[in-house]
């Protein structure tokens, strides 16, 4: 768009102006906001490359470029949002799914609060060790207010050494010394374990790998999740992710280049889900007297991050404010005060 028929803001603090769409995947684009909205829409909805660019006679680098620009944008709003330790989680479970990409495999680990049904985020990795685990240890007590939450995950033996090392904090006693690191109260951790003959399921194990049998049963009754060890929240939010971006179909001809572009797609797939996407179980009942029988909710509505249904144009025009300029600290020698000059007295 000229520069000539933007739409302009202007600094308060500095006095210079600048674009309205700075901080936003328009910025400096020559295309309609509107075309380049409808285009990231379909690929959040597992729309394939080729068919968009059949449809809108677009050139694939371009519809790429677009999509590396929308999850450049949506990795920093998520963080700004959701990764602020003001998620009550109680109830959290964690998977990991194999991606295929042009040439190699990648592991892409994420994240999700039962009870709000929020998407906490996601890393890719090429393999699927302990490195992967704690990164996504560490973004899941990025976002919650508490880790005395339950969290169930699958067999693998990483994620009890993972949050037994992030769950830990310093036990302060008055004396001298380092503090010694002291697990963090109420966390519990339920495993459950499969087993797999040829590709078919032969028997299910729940193991108990922080805490005890009765309190994680106690924690799965308060949430609604039954009573026993169950991943199916992050199995149905796996699902969820594969029909909806195509580079995660497994028999599909839309496979990914390079983790770079996963990630950008995971990143739009995951802000879509979480703020414009409204969830079914999350609806409540409306009340008396209102028009319509159902409040629709979203996940972050449901967990009391906005108040409202975002667009797909409000998500991708949302900007992040930048942190609060702090002035540099001054090394050396501290300058001396200077003297003002004296005037002379006039006789």
């Amino acid at each position: 768009m000229p520069s000539h028929v933007e739409q302009r803001d202007r600094c308060q603090t500095g006095g210079r102006t600048f674009a309205a769409t700075t901080g936003t995947p328009f910025y400096r684009l020559h295309t309609a906001a509107d075309l380049v909205t409808i285009v990231l829409t379909l690929l959040c909805h597992g729309c394939p490359l080729h068919a968009i660019v059949a449809a809108f006679g677009l050139d694939e680098r371009t519809v790429t470029a677009w999509l590396a620009r929308a999850g450049r944008h949506c990795q920093p709003g998520h963080h700004h949002v959701v990764q602020q330790g003001q998620v009550d989680l109680q109830h959290v479970q964690a998977d990991e799914l194999w991606v295929k990409l042009v040439g190699r495999r990648v592991w892409m680990a994420m994240a999700l609060a039962v009870p709000s049904r929020l998407w906490l985020g996601g890393c890719v990795s090429p393999q699927r060790d302990r490195g992967l685990i704690t990164t996504r240890v560490q973004m899941v007590r990025s976002c919650a207010r508490s880790l005395a939450i339950l969290v169930c995950v699958d067999g693998l033996a990483s994620y009890v050494t993972a949050f037994r090392c992030v769950g830990r904090h310093p036990v302060r006693t008055g004396r001298r010394g380092r503090p010694r690191l002291g697990l963090e109260q109420g966390l519990l951790l339920g495993q459950l374990v499969k087993r797999s003959v040829q590709r078919r399921m032969v028997s299910v194990e729940r193991r108990v790998g922080l805490g005890t049998a009765e309190a994680i049963a106690a924690g799965l009754a308060a949430t609604g999740r039954g009573t026993g060890i169950n991943t199916a929240s992050i199995e149905r939010l796996n699902a969820t992710f594969r029909a909806s971006l195509a580079p995660l179909g497994r028999r599909g001809r839309a496979i990914a280049h390079t983790a770079t572009m996963l990630t950008a797609g995971r990143d739009l797939v995951g802000c879509a889900y979480n703020f414009c996407w409204l969830h079914q179980s999350l609806r409540l009942a409306a009340p008396a007297g209102a028009l319509w029988k159902w409040q629709e909710r979203t996940p972050a509505m449901a967990a009391g991050l906005t108040h409202h249904r975002w667009t797909m144009l409000e998500l991708l025009r949302d900007q992040v404010p930048l942190p609060a300029w702090v002035v540099p600290k001054r090394r050396g020698r501290p300058r001396k005060p200077r003297q003002q000059p004296t005037l002379a007295a006039v006789a």
